[in-house]
């Protein structure tokens, strides 16, 4: 079994280690490896137990009690291509209810800092690569997730507006394609990397010769281990300065091709790979430039064969299947 290297030997040394933090979201991936990675580092009064982030009074109660110094914002419906095409709808209103409503209560309860997690498909469709903050609102978004990527670019607009009007520390981050322990592997609404995990598994136990899988397996992604993320997320809140966008990539981009080659590899699956080009392929590339985040000083740990090893340790303990 591999084990991270990614955060255990970095401490916070930029935040009061006693005072009230938020992770909205500690269901979600990111928000999981978020609690992980402060609690590890001894964060006391880390709260993780959040209301209905979808409903503006009972979010502001929530604020009114524990008034928290610190939030990180990982809240918010997301999914694969497959939830984009069925349940556009759903994804904007429930990331624009949630960002509306925690990011006003922490102006108005005095939070010090805030990290808004955003979402790399919320760069143009056609921006040029790696794809830098500048690029953001410069052109038309990817069709198959644009109704997500307005909800996500709504968030980072709102924590720009609130810095220039009120002087809050509003931080937007934009991760790369984000996978690892705690995901989610059900066929409706995983992303890419538990997607691939969870079909060659599958295909693994029923004996299957072949796999399908969707798109041309052509474009390119940059990846990044969640708990990886999660240490970003807390090395900026810790060393930037005024707030501005900043890109979070793991610093390898491969094709989806290529990526199924090596989940296929972990999972110990031997068929075939049958891709299908009537099924969306999604932007052709999408790999970020993470130089403002270098700049600060931080590095990702954990190598992509580690990363995806520890996702299907989780998978497999956690579904009871072997």
């Amino acid at each position: 079994m591999a084990t991270s290297e990614a955060t255990a030997e970095r401490p916070a040394t930029g935040l009061d280690r006693h005072a009230g933090v938020l992770v909205a979201g500690s269901e979600t991936l990111i928000g999981g490896a978020l609690a992980r990675r402060l609690a590890r580092h001894g964060f006391t009064r880390l709260v993780t137990e959040a209301p209905d982030l979808t409903d503006r009074a009972s979010v502001d109660r929530w604020f009114a009690r524990h008034r928290p110094a610190y939030v990180f914002l990982a809240g918010g419906l997301s999914g694969g291509i497959g939830l984009n095409q069925v349940r556009p709808a759903d994804l904007i209103l429930d990331n624009l209810l949630v960002e509306c409503h925690v990011i006003d209560a922490a102006h108005r309860y005095g939070v010090k800092k805030l990290v808004c997690l955003g979402s790399s498909c919320s760069y143009p469709r056609e921006a040029p690569q790696p794809l830098r903050e500048e690029s953001l609102l410069s052109g038309a978004l990817e069709p198959t997730s644009a109704a997500y990527a307005v909800g996500k670019i709504a968030g980072i607009a709102l924590c720009d507006a609130y810095r220039q009007q009120h002087g809050c520390w509003f931080q937007p981050v934009i991760p790369a394609d984000a996978f690892g322990i705690g995901d989610d592997f059900s066929p409706e609404r995983s992303h890419v990397v538990p997607a691939l995990i969870r079909k060659m598994h599958d295909a693994k136990l029923a004996g299957s010769s072949s796999v399908d899988l969707w798109g041309t397996g052509t474009p390119r992604r940059e990846f990044v281990f969640a708990d990886d993320l999660a240490d970003a997320c807390v090395w900026v809140m810790e060393r930037a300065g005024t707030p501005s966008l900043i890109n979070v990539g793991g610093g390898t981009n491969l094709s989806i091709r290529e990526l199924a080659l090596a989940v296929r590899q972990v999972v110990g699956y031997d068929g075939t790979l049958q891709f299908d080009p009537s099924r969306p392929d999604g932007m052709p590339l999408k790999a970020l430039d993470s130089s403002r985040l270098r700049a600060l000083g931080w590095r990702p740990s954990t190598p992509l064969r580690d990363a995806l090893t520890l996702t299907y340790d989780w998978f497999l303990a956690h579904t009871g299947r072997i």
